[in-house]
């Protein structure tokens, strides 16, 4: 097999990274982003921090559009992908972008299907056909994310029989077989034990290479260890965001300070 690096990208855009512009949602009556505006830099782990509530997964699910399933949600502002505004895409636009922007969810959510089959399902989907070029595929993603020596003796197995580790693995194998531009991650090791969170930490430091990666997470200690850049947000708005040793090392807004040193989660 070749060197774990896909080489496959969203060919019709220039990806600089993720823009986002006046960002406001509103879910009912209550402004749950407000005038959001920041930049998510290229082939970089950002990590959106912040106490609980404050808009962190509601900015991440925007991302790929997934805030769209929430009742009376409205969307108003810009963000771009390379030139395609995610806001404004529809129809088939949205599917392609959604494909370009994958999501590692908090818990493992394997489908009720075989290993095999959690892999290929998705490249099924978007065309892709014939045995040996599936084999290939799934065999590809599982070595990238260490998983295939651990079950490539049963990848007919059902997937809800690997550990909890390995399927959180499995899910970020599906993410990546469907060559997406962008991997998101809404608290994706916070249901994991401690050996297997740092083999997901381990696993999107290496991915970084060739994707861009966005996480939210409620623990300061695994942004201290992996973030390039940090976005800090409190009651729907970013109150400071950079490179993360100047956040954390030096950071300039006092809702920053006191929520590194503890003050309030």
């Amino acid at each position: 097999m070749a060197e774990f690096n896909p080489a496959k990208k969203f060919e019709s855009i220039e990806h600089q990274g993720i823009q986002v512009r006046d960002l406001n949602i509103t879910i009912g009556d209550a402004h749950i982003l407000k005038n959001v505006t920041v930049d998510i830099p290229k082939n970089k782990i950002t990590c959106i921090i912040g106490p609980s509530g404050c808009g962190k997964s509601t900015l991440l699910r925007t991302f790929n559009r997934l805030i769209d399933s929430t009742e009376n949600v409205k969307i108003d502002g810009d963000i771009f992908l390379g030139d395609r505004n995610i806001v404004k895409a529809h129809g088939a636009e949205l599917i392609e972008l959604r494909r370009h922007v994958g999501l590692v969810p908090q818990r493992p959510c394997p489908l009720p299907m075989s290993i095999y089959d959690n892999i290929a399902y998705g490249c099924r989907i978007h065309g892709v056909k014939g045995k040996g070029k599936l084999n290939a595929i799934v065999e590809h993603y599982l070595r990238g994310i260490g998983l295939w020596d651990e079950v490539e003796d049963r990848l007919s197995s059902p997937a809800s029989r690997l550990s909890g580790g390995q399927q959180q693995r499995l899910c970020l194998a599906r993410s990546l077989a469907v060559e997406p531009t962008v991997l998101l991650a809404d608290e994706s090791t916070s249901a994991l034990d401690p050996i297997s969170s740092k083999k997901v930490e381990q696993l999107f430091v290496e991915l970084k290479r060739d994707y861009t990666v966005v996480m939210v997470t409620h623990t300061l200690q695994q942004a201290l260890r992996i973030a390039d850049h940090v976005v800090f947000m409190y009651l729907g708005e970013v109150i400071e965001t950079g490179p993360a040793k100047e956040v954390f090392n030096n950071p300039q807004n006092d809702l920053t300070k006191r929520y590194l040193d503890g003050a309030f989660s």
